[in-house]
């Protein structure tokens, strides 16, 4: 599906970026954003932690970027239905920016947060960006929410996108953020969940997408990139993964070893979790590079269910024992962060 079509019952309310959000006075805890404003403006409005911006119905056609002083700061959509508030943009990796120079990855995102302590609830975050509309560029990773603080916690939130749509990244190569996803929706195709965070998906929906490709795998959900030293990378629990392409199209994750941290040894855990058809039973796990091979990697699974989770290749699946899945849980992960408390 081609992602216009599916944000189109909604573009009648676009706004542009620019105009200032509507509250009364910017030292007010709560910031409300409607059609017509900004929900950057809003972000720059906040002058000190523990705030909340509301963002009523409506589609926001902005990039936004919270800056690392932004802490402790809540934004959500102003109804339940995440469907009803959209943040989306258009920057790939590719895309030339008015000074000639490309976004790059990180740069193409429609949301940014360095933010300590950031909450996201009841809304969509997107990046419309379509390879089909841009044949010349080949960078073709498009984000829709570049995180890195620590303690950031969405609940109830979309994710849009097609390559890269979730970068759950670090404030830098020596920290260990952690990242927690619960009631989530996440679609895309190419590792469209990636990343070195300590990342925690509960009960969340990944989504892949169909392709207008003829060769297999069409793409892959996850691409942990976890730094050495930390035991925890990505942990998937009690989620579901299905898919709009034919049985088998995807694969379930392949290692990313980024050029800029070769000692990287990625970490990826799926648990309790059921899989679609769309995943390949027999072979759930490719290389990115054939320098890193998965089977090196921090690979496992934990009581799945589903057609996609059938085990045909013992090798290709590692299953976790019962013991060993005790260290795999949201408590181990986020350790003394509770964010459901």
């Amino acid at each position: 599906m081609r992602r216009r079509t599916l944000l189109a019952g909604i573009t009648a309310g676009l706004v542009a970026a620019g105009a200032g959000p509507a509250f009364a006075s910017a030292r007010r805890p709560v910031l409300h954003v409607r059609p017509g404003d900004s929900v950057q403006a809003a972000v720059d409005a906040v002058d000190g932690p523990g705030r909340t911006i509301v963002v009523h119905p409506g589609t926001y056609s902005e990039v936004v970027n919270l800056p690392v002083g932004k802490g402790e700061l809540t934004i959500r959509g102003a109804t339940c239905d995440p469907r009803d508030t959209v943040i989306v943009f258009d920057h790939a990796n590719g895309t030339k920016k008015p000074d000639g120079t490309t976004y790059g990855t990180p740069g193409s995102a429609t949301f940014t947060s360095a933010a300590p302590g950031l909450t996201v609830r009841d809304l969509t975050l997107a990046n419309d960006w379509l390879r089909a509309d841009h044949p010349d560029i080949t960078g073709t990773q498009a984000v829709a929410a570049y995180v890195t603080g620590d303690r950031s916690s969405f609940e109830n939130v979309r994710l849009l996108a097609h390559q890269d749509t979730l970068f759950v990244d670090t404030t830098a190569l020596d920290t260990f953020d952690r990242q927690y996803f619960r009631h989530c929706y996440i679609e895309g195709d190419v590792d469209f969940v990636f990343g070195r965070a300590t990342a925690v998906f509960e009960e969340c929906h990944f989504h892949t997408l169909q392709r207008d490709v003829t060769f297999t795998p069409k793409g892959m959900v996850f691409a942990p990139s976890t730094a050495r030293a930390n035991p925890h990378g990505i942990l998937a629990v009690r989620s579901r993964i299905t898919s709009g392409a034919e049985d088998g199209a995807y694969k379930l994750a392949r290692p990313w070893v980024p050029s800029y941290e070769t000692t990287a040894w990625p970490s990826l855990v799926v648990r309790d979790t059921r899989i679609g058809s769309g995943i390949d039973p027999a072979a759930p796990y490719v290389n990115m590079r054939d320098a890193y091979p998965w089977q090196t990697m921090r690979f496992g699974e934990y009581r799945n269910t589903g057609p996609g989770a059938v085990v045909t290749v013992p090798e290709n699946r590692p299953q976790f024992t019962v013991d060993e899945a005790r260290l795999h849980t949201r408590e181990t992960y986020l350790g003394d962060w509770r964010p459901c408390a």
